[in-house]
């Protein structure tokens, strides 16, 4: 059915434009038509009345005349006019509101249409014989009525006959497309049921068509996914079903250098911190659900009086579901691993900032020892030999492999939070090889975009001997196959933090009197950590040039930027925060009056619900990292927002990007482009934030943290029921 209205549509609009272009074209025809019959039956009224018309004619012989005439039904009436255009004579039907016609008749005759209350006429003049005393000229009235009733008739004749015409070559048109698309349909069915068997051959008129078919079904089966064929409304109980039924008596063993609960020592008693970390806030949700062990650095100032003797403590502290198992290190540990190799060489290399990686071989030996360090708390925690493991971010480039060597059954899951750079780019570090190696020793290896897959698959081809399959993304070194798979993180959905959260409006009302805001002013919010990538004295640039270039937002307008302390110990790290706070403090030297200041930058630490809130009272969020993995703060921003308004600006250079459609996306390199933008933000109406935010909340609603991990997981148990399916094999028993 949809088939044939695609086909007959467009014919019917053919038709129909003609059948509307014709109709009028023949209304005019018969108009021409007709009147030129009236005009060449006035001339021979005319020829055969001339002779009697010599000598002055009274209204006796003006009404023999009528009579003489009588028989022309559109005639209405007959008239004298002196050569002056006086009318002397006329019959009784004359109309009162006529006179002669205002152009005496040119070469003996003139014709002139007219209209009147009743309808149409005609008006034909004829020149009189100069002899004798009439003189001038004799007028015909003609009515013409009848020509609007023919026109009106040809009109409807026409529409008819054109629908008609279309009704007849709509049916038989779609009649041999149906038989025809019948016939190729039965002809490919045959040829593919034929391919089975060689002695039937498909026909050569659809041999090219029936092997294209046959790709194409080939190409589909090996790109198809189970865990994106199956679509599950995906929340915390559907996860713990998932591994329930598809992964049972799974061991998980979550793996981070950042741990979920910090306690510190805060003036002589212990309190938990969250940090503010996106990794975290991601997985915290998936380890609740999911249960098990996580294995975690622990870094907080009272992490040892908190545990027990195998270092482990339940938590969340409220409602335990998981265990936080702490990894202690030494300060040189901290120093190499975590300041030294993964964040003075592995972040700046992985990222765009245009800050020089820093490798040094002690930074080396002590990354290769916290890595050791790791992977053997993961097989001591483990209690079966295959283990599901969740290797966490490009602190752990070598757990991979280093487990692999003690639990060979073990499933690792390795997700790179960052992105990973070209080939050319990332054969700057010095141990390239190892680093691909122990990635490579995961059994899925996962990455935020498409992007950043194809970039490692390329460092992996330059770097290694290795076979990569490209079609159905793997990489396979030896007797080990990884699984190159694009799995964009989310966050919890709803947001943990929306409980307790007052509406909207009392969010704007504590937030406006906590930072003495009036009323008027239109609030953007940023929320970052202290880091050169999140593009933060960029950012306050944007808000200077938009005051430059829209004075009228002066004093109506306010960026509050939340900015965590980070890696303080780090040269880069220290430069990029002196830069925003002085940036910060011209602009506001600048514009700033009246107790009003255009950038209010808070440099602590927020907890969930303290962001919440600011994300509820805000107008704007903005997010203009130099670079991302993901960015969940764009998210987090979203889905804090239950009113479905607000107006999200996002980096073109963030993976949010990819899925955050609606966002303003900007380029965080252009200073005036991003002011732009946020000029943009604050001037659209209400009926558009609202429409942006639904279509913004819809994608994050489906595809949030549970989606995330179940992807994976769904991934992961397909790999060990293969695994289960091959083992016996090569045991060479029997199956």
């Amino acid at each position: 059915m949809r088939m044939t209205l695609r086909f007959a549509l467009p014919l019917l609009l053919i038709l129909g434009g003609i059948t509307w272009a014709a109709s009028p074209l023949m209304a005019n025809l018969v108009d021409r038509w007709f009147r030129g019959d009236v005009e060449s039956h006035a001339q021979l009224l005319f020829d055969s009345l001339k002779d009697s018309l010599t000598g002055d004619l009274t209204e006796d012989q003006i009404a023999t005349l009528i009579s003489r005439i009588n028989g022309d039904k559109h005639l209405l009436a007959l008239g004298l006019c002196t050569p002056e255009g006086q009318l002397t004579r006329r019959s009784a039907g004359w109309p009162p509101p006529l006179g002669c016609p205002a152009t005496p008749p040119d070469r003996g005759r003139a014709f002139t249409k007219g209209r009147l209350k009743s309808g149409p006429i005609l008006t034909s003049a004829f020149a009189l014989p100069s002899q004798g005393p009439t003189s001038g000229y004799l007028v015909f009235v003609h009515d013409l009525r009848f020509i609007d009733d023919r026109s009106r008739w040809a009109e409807a004749y026409t529409v008819g006959l054109f629908a008609l015409l279309a009704t007849v070559a709509v049916a038989v048109a779609v009649l041999i497309t149906r038989l025809t698309m019948r016939g190729w349909v039965k002809a490919v069915r045959e040829g593919l049921a034929n391919t089975a068997d060689a002695r039937l051959p498909p026909s050569p008129e659809i041999a090219s068509l029936v092997g294209d078919v046959q790709k194409m079904l080939r190409d589909g089966e090996g790109q198809r996914e189970p865990s994106e064929m199956i679509r599950v409304d995906w929340t915390a109980d559907s996860l713990k079903h998932l591994l329930k039924t598809e992964l049972p008596d799974a061991e998980v063993i979550v793996v981070s250098n950042r741990e979920p609960y910090i306690h510190n020592d805060v003036d002589g008693e212990i309190r938990i911190q969250r940090p503010a970390s996106g990794l975290v806030t991601a997985l915290e949700p998936i380890t609740r659900a999911c249960g098990g062990i996580w294995i975690a650095h622990g870094s907080g100032s009272a992490d040892r009086r908190s545990v027990d003797e195998k270092d482990h403590v339940a938590v969340p502290p409220d409602a335990p579901s998981y265990v936080l198992r702490r990894i202690w290190l030494t300060d040189e540990e901290v120093e190499g691993y975590y300041f030294g190799l993964a964040n003075e060489g592995l972040w700046p290399l992985c990222h765009i900032a245009f800050i020089r990686p820093a490798f040094r071989a002690a930074d080396w030996q002590h990354y290769v020892a916290v890595n050791r360090k790791f992977a053997d708390a993961i097989v001591a925690e483990a209690k079966s030999p295959n283990p599901l493991v969740l290797v966490q971010d490009y602190h752990f480039a070598l757990v991979p492999k280093m487990v692999r060597e003690s639990l060979p059954d073990a499933t690792i899951i390795t997700f790179w939070h960052i992105p990973w750079p070209n080939p050319e780019m990332f054969s700057i570090c010095p141990w390239r090889e190892e680093i691909l190696s122990g990635l490579l020793s995961s059994s899925i290896l996962g990455f935020h975009t498409q992007f950043h897959c194809i970039n490692f698959l390329d460092s992996v081809d330059r770097f290694l001997e290795c076979h990569i399959d490209r079609e159905h993304s793997t990489v396979t070194t030896g007797a080990s196959t990884t699984l190159i798979r694009p799995y964009p993180i989310s966050i919890e959905w709803p947001a943990a933090a929306l409980a307790g959260q007052p509406d909207i409006a009392g969010c704007r009302k504590a937030v406006y009197a906590k930072f003495n805001l009036s009323e008027d002013i239109r609030l953007a919010i940023g929320v970052e950590r202290f880091d050169y990538t999140k593009g933060i004295p960029d950012r306050f640039r944007a808000v200077e040039s938009l005051l430059e270039n829209h004075p009228e937002w002066i004093g109506r307008f306010c960026l509050l930027q939340i900015a965590a302390p980070s890696r303080a110990q780090l040269a880069a790290y220290q430069a990029v925060q002196v830069e925003a706070q002085d940036v910060a403090r011209a602009i506001n030297d600048r514009f700033g009056r009246d107790g009003w200041q255009p950038i209010i930058l808070i440099a602590r630490h927020h907890d969930a619900a303290e962001i919440c809130t600011l994300f509820r009272a805000a107008d704007l969020c903005v997010v203009t990292s130099l670079h991302d993995g993901m960015n969940l703060v764009a998210k987090e921003f979203v889905a804090a927002r239950d009113d479905d308004d607000g107006v999200l600006i996002l980096s073109t250079f963030a993976g949010a990007s990819r899925e955050l459609l609606e966002a303003l996306i900007v380029n965080p390199y252009d200073i005036r482009g991003m002011g732009e933008a946020i000029h943009q933000g604050l001037s659209m109406s209400s009926d558009q934030r609202r429409d942006r935010m639904r279509l913004m909340r819809e994608m994050v609603a489906e595809y949030n943290i549970y989606f995330w991990a179940g992807r994976m997981l769904m991934d992961a148990a397909r790999i060990r029921k293969r695994q289960g399916i091959e083992k016996p094999l090569d045991n060479g028993e029997p199956i």
